[in-house]
């Protein structure tokens, strides 16, 4: 009796560990966006904080087994969580989701160029690619304080520039305008500090040389699928 109640308890246990989040691996070395991102940024950057977003996550979901079930998309309707882990869940799901994106549309320089399906639909809501990169820079360089700088497409399937304060994104029900994000800029200062020291202008500038846009076209069409 006693061995199958432990048993037990190592089965659930084996259960909760199998369905808490983990943190993704780069899909490329550390080093292998400089000079735009150096490598000691990239390591204590995905390393640390994104690990400790993760960490933290899990932790709030553990006396919650109904929301740790659901995906991290679904976490983002902060407002159907309890309210105990409203914030939690906010700032560490929130910061889970956004670095997990944030990796994935960079590449190493010169492996990728803009196009495909994005570049006709930027040219029409901005007018010109160099309109739509002074836009995004803009809403990165003037973000108060720690957050991001999006590109979303809307329900309507429109394009929108917008940016977000600490981890919040637009997937959440508590953002101000909302759509599916299909291309990120971390602008907390952990993000560029290292290499870039105050000049948040210059790191948001170097940015688009490691912009994956193929990847950017796959989130691209996703989005207006749903």
């Amino acid at each position: 009796m006693k061995t199958r109640i432990i048993l037990s308890i190592m089965l659930m246990a084996a259960i909760r560990l199998s369905a808490q989040f983990v943190l993704p691996p780069l899909p490329y070395n550390y080093n292998a966006l400089e000079p735009n991102i150096d490598e000691a940024t990239m390591r204590v950057h995905h390393d640390t904080h994104h690990q400790s977003y993760v960490n933290n996550l899990n932790a709030a979901l553990a006396e919650h087994p109904k929301h740790a079930e659901k995906s991290l998309e679904e976490l983002m309707e902060i407002h159907h969580l309890p309210r105990d882990i409203q914030m939690e869940v906010r700032n560490n799901g929130g910061g889970h989701y956004n670095h997990s994106l944030f990796w994935r549309i960079m590449i190493p320089s010169g492996q990728s160029i803009f196009g495909g399906a994005i570049e006709p639909a930027i040219l029409e809501q901005f007018g010109s690619f160099g309109n739509f990169k002074t836009e995004f820079e803009k809403a990165a360089t003037s973000q108060f304080g720690s957050g991001w700088a999006w590109l979303v497409v809307l329900k309507d399937g429109e394009l929108a520039v917008v940016s977000t304060p600490n981890q919040d994104n637009p997937l959440m029900d508590v953002a101000e305008i909302q759509g599916a994000p299909i291309l990120a800029l971390d602008i907390w200062e952990h993000a560029y500090y290292l290499k870039y020291k105050s000049k948040r202008a210059d790191y948001a500038k170097d940015f688009w040389n490691v912009v994956n846009w193929d990847e950017v076209n796959k989130l691209y069409l996703e989005a207006l699928e749903k």
